[in-house]
Formats: C-alpha cells, sequence, structure tokens
C-alpha cells in the first residue's frame, strides 16, 4: 500500500495511507493568512470508536481559517496544548464533502464509500448538560470543528464525528456541497431557530453582507419561506448579485457614513449618527416600497452595524446575530431595546436537525450553494486573504483537494 498520494489522487477505496497533505498553520506563521498555510505532509489521524475518516474532496473558506491563522482572537494550538494535545500544528478547515475512507467501530449510519458532507460543531454526547436536554449547539461541551479543534478539513483526510456527516445529494458538486453547510446552516438556525421568530410569509428582513457566504444563503432561505429580504452591500455587481438569489429590494452602505462605535448619547456626533441611522431607515422603507422596519435582522457584521440593527428592528422583532467580523464591541441604546421589546439574540452554528433540513433544501434544488470560486488548496492562503480583506467575489469560495477540477459530483 502506498504511504502518500498526491494532491488531486485518491488512494483506492478503503486502503487508508500512512501519511497525508494538509495546509497547517504553526505558531511561528500566524499573521496575514496569505503567509500562514503552508502545505506539509503528516501522519493521517487515528479513527476512534464513533468517528468517520473521509478522502477529502473539497472544502469550504470561511472566516473561521481566517481566525486560525491570524492566531487571534485566540491561539488555538496554544489552548490545545495546555490541554495536553501534542501536536504543534493546526489543520482547519470547518466544513468539506469527501468519501469515507474508514469507521469507528460504533458507527452505524454511514459505510466506507458513502459520499457525505461534514462540518459544524463537535460535542460530547454524554455530556450533562446535553443529557438533561440542552441543544447540543449550546453545551458547555461543544467546540467548533477544525477551528478549536484540530485535523479540520483543509487535508486530504480529515476526522469528524458520525453526527457531523450528511449524505451528499447526487446533484451538488464536490465544491457547492463542501462549501455550503458553514453559511447555510448557521443561517438556518439564525432564521428558524429562535421560536417565535421564525420567518413568516411576508416578513422584511434585513440580510448585511448580502453578498457573502452568509448573505447569499440568507436571502435564499427568507425567500423559500415566503418572507422579503432585503440585502445591504457596497457595489452595484454584489447588488445584482443578491437581486438574482431573490433579494426584493438592496441598500448600497457606501452611501451611508454612519458606520462603527455608537457615540455617547447627548452630544453633537450622537445626534449625527441619529441622522444617519434614520436616514438608512427611510432608504429601508423605499427599496422594500413600504413604511414597514424588519421583523428580523440578520446580523454577523457586529460593531460597524450592531446600532443601526437594534435601532431599525420592528417593535417585538428580532435582531440575531452569528459573528462580530467588523469588532466585537457591540454597542446600542438600550432604550431601544427594551422601551419596544426588541430581542437581541446570539446564535452559533447549527444543531443535528436543523442542518439535516438544510441539506434536504439544497437536495431538492432550492438551496444554491453559491459556490463562485473553487481554486486548488494551493491557493488556500490568498483565499483566506481576499476573505479577510473583504475582496472576494460574492457567494462562497471553496479549495479542492481530492477533486481534481470543479465542476464534479462524484
Amino acid at each position: 500500500m502506498q504511504e502518500l498520494h498526491d494532491l488531486g489522487t485518491t488512494a483506492p477505496l478503503g486502503e487508508v495511507p500512512r501519511f497525508m497533505h494538509a495546509a497547517l498553520i504553526r505558531r511561528s506563521r500566524y499573521g496575514q493568512p496569505a503567509k500562514a498555510f503552508e502545505i506539509e505532509v503528516v501522519e493521517v489521524p487515528p479513527v476512534g470508536p464513533k468517528q468517520v475518516l473521509v478522502s477529502v474532496m473539497a472544502a469550504g473558506i470561511n472566516y473561521n481559517g481566517v481566525w486560525a491563522a491570524l492566531g487571534a482572537p485566540a491561539d488555538v494550538i496554544a489552548l490545545r496544548q495546555k490541554k495536553g494535545d501534542p501536536h504543534d500544528f493546526h489543520i482547519a478547515g470547518t466544513e468539506g464533502s469527501g468519501v469515507v475512507y474508514a469507521v469507528g467501530s460504533e458507527v452505524t449510519q454511514f459505510r466506507v464509500g458513502d459520499h457525505v458532507i461534514f462540518g459544524g460543531l463537535q460535542w460530547n454526547e454524554s455530556a450533562p448538560d446535553i443529557r438533561l436536554g440542552v441543544d447540543p449547539t449550546a453545551s458547555r461541551s461543544q467546540v467548533a470543528w477544525g477551528y478549536e479543534s484540530n485535523f479540520g478539513a483543509f487535508s486530504q483526510y480529515c476526522l469528524v464525528d458520525e453526527y457531523q456527516c450528511y449524505a451528499k445529494p447526487p446533484a451538488l458538486t464536490w465544491e457547492g456541497a463542501g462549501a455550503m453547510i458553514g453559511c447555510a446552516a448557521t443561517a438556518y438556525r439564525q432564521l428558524f431557530g429562535w421560536h417565535p421568530h421564525t420567518v413568516q410569509p411576508g416578513d422584511p428582513v434585513l440580510v448585511w453582507g448580502g453578498a457573502g457566504g452568509l448573505g447569499s444563503m440568507a436571502i435564499q432561505l427568507v425567500s423559500q419561506f415566503g418572507g422579503r429580504p432585503v440585502a445591504v452591500v457596497s457595489s452595484e455587481a454584489k447588488a445584482e448579485h443578491c437581486r438574482r438569489l431573490g433579494a426584493v429590494g438592496v441598500i448600497d452602505r457606501s452611501e451611508f457614513d454612519h458606520w462603527g462605535r455608537m457615540p455617547d448619547q447627548d452630544t453633537p456626533e450622537y445626534a449625527r449618527w441619529m441622522a444617519g441611522v434614520r436616514a438608512f431607515g427611510r432608504k429601508f422603507w423605499e427599496v422594500l416600497g413600504e413604511r414597514r422596519n424588519p421583523r428580523i435582522v440578520f446580523e454577523h457584521p457586529g460593531r460597524d452595524t450592531l446600532p443601526t440593527s437594534v435601532y431599525l428592528c420592528d417593535n417585538a422583532g428580532m435582531v440575531v446575530t452569528c459573528a462580530g467580523t467588523s469588532g466585537y464591541n457591540g454597542d446600542l441604546d438600550l432604550r431601544f431595546l427594551w422601551m419596544h421589546q426588541k430581542r437581541l439574540q446570539g446564535s452559533h452554528a447549527a444543531n443535528v436537525r436543523e442542518t439535516a433540513a438544510m441539506v434536504q433544501l439544497a437536495g431538492a434544488g432550492r438551496l444554491d450553494p453559491c459556490v463562485t470560486v473553487a481554486e486548488p488548496i494551493s491557493e488556500i492562503g490568498s483565499l483566506h486573504q481576499a476573505l479577510y480583506e473583504n475582496r472576494h467575489e460574492p457567494g462562497n469560495m471553496a479549495v479542492l483537494i481530492g477533486a481534481s477540477a470543479p465542476g464534479q459530483t462524484g
């Protein structure tokens, strides 16, 4: 049996080589994503009883890889080493697609040769809070796979727990399947996981970053369930992308300059901010076509946009956020929150039921993964750098690992 295979090739089905190529991050390379990743050779990790070893065909690019490359807001290698992990490297990648090459002794749902999508969070199924009924995504045991845990998707082989795997819809390309779970499942939970604030027919929904991976998924999901998504973008090309996906209106954020942390109240700066946010609200009404505020605000930029989101959200509506890509300081005027009984909700990834529902939508052709860039894994650093600098193409990006070219379905 061959001990190592070239990138872009796969071993005979079921034969697991001793070594693999992987895009490694080391602490000495923390910094700009373009220089943080290097392709190195490491041993294929052993498979535990409840684990699945997947030969990765394609993997999605998202902000977890950016944070891992920066070494901030957490030094994930150092944190794991403090807990006894002997590895001095990190293999990122929190979503992907591929072929099952080995399964643990307790795995029952998948067999060698199955085509799967995988990703999301990991948790301890025996954790006391989960046994008491807590959603696993909120368990104290949960970690972001491929970010807080090692041996992620940016390698020829990766380890996932059985519950992280879903049958790959046959019509999806490897890159479409591999770059879908991170954004699509997260967006699904944000929009449908927080009863009673779930998208209903006719609901106006404000979607920040409408042309990005999260926004592209959110626009489609809102549309599929009868809502009315209004997307915020920064260029006409991105606006057209959002319209194609079903946005009923688009706002160009470059027309406004009140972004950033909210100024102190009762100051001239606050008055100027208030003028800006009110103008943004009027623009929302204009593109929506009626004077209604969003029942749900789909947040993820954080610092730059949260004050506007809380102000604009409708009475008894919800601002739901899954990230802070523009910064983690979230200022808001609490008067708007309590007097109008608005909800500010944090949301993280998705549970198994929510992810399965999203995969079914994609399999039925009702959710386009919107992969606009699919490059060899040798380009992994430059793709993350483009994401970090917000100069990437609309939609999602993927790297090809076992797949030799874009467009392959299996």
